[in-house]
């Protein structure tokens, strides 16, 4: 298949998708659903307006700034598309309502400016918006074969960032120092880009989102290291937590508390079941240990072609899981001052159960 069918294919899907869900259409601007939809990635912070309209039986079309229209024809889905170029003075509100039907109601990109949808709300007082996220949650969510291989690909290339950084002296040297080895690391082995490269150390690991500082990591800490990014355009993601030295009798004790969590929580998965129970199964081993108010975030979300999209895995998330949705399993337990733990793969829910995108040694592991 080239790319302008594959593209195509994408965006004819997405279009019915809507029409079934009582949509007129979908407007789509930059960011992960325009990538995703027809290869086309302008800056998403461009004041600029981009949009992508959908609408069944019609042919895509796009609307671009005229002098990033030399960029958009080179779109690997730009064969697919009617395109579009309004120059600077003119009015693109206007261009896109002569492509709306004046009236219904249209899902829109949840990243799309306030400035533009306010604007075409303005042009199109009959039409009506919604979040594109909550108007077809599933767009994105179930990937085909080609996506669980990039997926897959970029899940080893994190693997392998990992099996080389734990023969990396720890003990000495700053958290900042490990995180930029991290993304050295993640680089070598294919990724374009480097998302975050999270190294908590000691007291720092009981802040799940601890940004790598001056810290010196001493003998004894307990450290988390989070890191992921993009490889082939699509995402990796993992958490593994290391000790310096000997642990105590009680980090073992929580390390193997937080994988208990995480191997139930993986063996919890199956279609038809629902996002927040693999979150409950998760939580469950945690609280029955008496750690429950130390688990202090969901369980899991999304993958693709951002490193964090739906689904969710969280209390109150009802959608199924649906062969083809790949998300992260990380539960974790952060006890303040002190140290913190997180362990987290990404998994494929198949059509028996699930399959770990990442495959390194879950046990504690002790390094210098």
């Amino acid at each position: 298949m080239s790319d302008v069918d594959f593209y195509a294919a994408r965006m004819d899907r997405a279009a019915r998708a809507a029409t079934q869900e009582g949509l007129a259409g979908l407007i789509v601007t930059p960011g992960p659903d325009l990538v995703w939809l027809c290869g086309y990635g302008p800056p998403a912070t461009s004041e600029r307006l981009t949009a992508l309209l959908l609408a069944p039986g019609r042919r895509p079309q796009l609307i671009v700034p005229q002098l990033e229209r030399p960029d958009a024809e080179r779109a690997p889905g730009a064969g697919a598309l009617a395109i579009t170029g309004w120059t600077d003075g003119e009015d693109p509100y206007a261009a896109v309502a002569k492509l709306l039907d004046g009236h219904g109601r249209y899902g829109v990109s949840d990243n799309a400016w306030a400035l533009h949808l306010l604007a075409l709300q303005r042009t199109c007082p009959g039409t009506a918006y919604g979040a594109l996220t909550e108007a077809l949650p599933m767009m994105r969510a179930v990937k085909d074969a080609y996506e669980v291989e990039r997926l897959a690909a970029a899940g080893a290339a994190a693997d392998a960032t990992y099996e080389t950084i734990v023969d990396l002296r720890f003990a000495g040297r700053r958290e900042s120092e490990v995180a930029a080895d991290l993304a050295r690391l993640l680089r070598e082995n294919g990724h374009s880009q480097v998302d975050f490269t999270i190294v908590g150390s000691g007291p720092n690991g009981a802040n799940p989102h601890h940004e790598a500082g001056e810290r010196v990591i001493e003998d004894g800490d307990m450290v988390v290291l989070d890191f992921g990014g993009l490889k082939d355009g699509y995402g990796s993601d993992t958490t593994r937590t290391v000790h310096v030295g000997e642990p105590s009798s009680e980090e073992r004790k929580v390390h193997d508390l937080v994988r208990e969590a995480q191997q139930a929580a993986f063996e919890a998965v199956r279609p038809g079941i629902a996002c927040q129970e693999i979150d409950r199964v998760a939580r469950q081993v945690i609280r029955r240990a008496g750690y429950g108010e130390y688990f202090i975030h969901r369980t899991g979300h999304g993958i693709g072609v951002t490193t964090h999209e739906p689904p969710y895995m969280v209390e109150g998330e009802h959608l199924p899981l649906v062969p083809g949705m790949c998300f992260s399993i990380e539960p974790g337990i952060y006890l303040p001052g002190r140290f913190g733990v997180r362990i987290e793969d990404i998994v494929l829910c198949t059509e028996t159960g699930a399959r770990r995108l990442n495959n390194t040694a879950r046990e504690l592991r002790i390094v210098a």
